[in-house]
């Protein structure tokens, strides 16, 4: 299996410039590695060679960063899981999903870990629309996993709690992917994560 490679789907937080998205970038990985609290705004921005008063005129502060960065990546996951879940045909779409999230899961392991600690501190407006935008996601898979078996459909609450274990999997990147190389780890999460999904009855 070849992972494909990760790119903006569009939508309301697709981010508006290169620079911005550097920013972002930049801003995750300083998150991931000390912390949201232990990451200054001024942080952010030596990393990316500006001064915390030139950042503010990209971002209002670093909550507003870590908003941007959580949302973004979120509509961008809903987005191309929509399109994605769209193929008629059941077992091409979960095919298309998993690569999708897989790719996703191998390139942005700094992102994954920014989401599980630091969702917390999204201001509440937009951390509503964070965990929205990702239920949305998550009935994207859930809707593919019942069409599989369109005679005997497992109940939506069994496809959901499968989904959410599915990503439990395939977003433990951060801790298991310098174990082998990119190829080899992409192929691991695949076969292991279609496994689990078609024995979901």
């Amino acid at each position: 299996m070849t992972s494909e490679p990760v790119r903006p789907a569009g939508g309301r937080a697709a981010v508006a410039s290169p620079r911005r998205a550097e920013i972002l970038a930049a801003a995750a990985e300083l998150f991931a590695r000390r912390g949201f609290h232990g990451a200054s705004i001024g942080d952010v921005g030596r990393a990316v060679g500006l001064t915390g008063p030139a950042l503010y005129r990209h971002f209002r502060g670093k909550e507003a960063v870590l908003a941007e960065m959580l949302l973004d990546i979120s509509e961008r996951l809903r987005a191309e899981g929509a399109r994605r879940a769209a193929d008629p045909d059941p077992a091409r779409a979960l095919d298309a999903l998993l690569r999708w999230h897989i790719a996703f899961a191998l390139d942005n392991p700094a992102l994954i870990t920014v989401h599980e600690r630091e969702l917390d501190n999204v201001p509440e407006p937009q951390r509503h629309q964070i965990r929205r935008l990702q239920r949305a996601y998550v009935e994207e898979w859930v809707g593919v996993l019942r069409r599989m078996r369109p005679d005997a459909p497992p109940p939506e609450d069994r496809a959901r709690a499968a989904v959410h274990a599915c990503f439990g999997l395939l977003n433990s990147t951060p801790y298991s992917a310098s174990a082998v190389d990119r190829s080899a780890m992409g192929d691991l999460l695949y076969a292991m994560a279609r496994a689990a999904l078609h024995q979901v009855s």
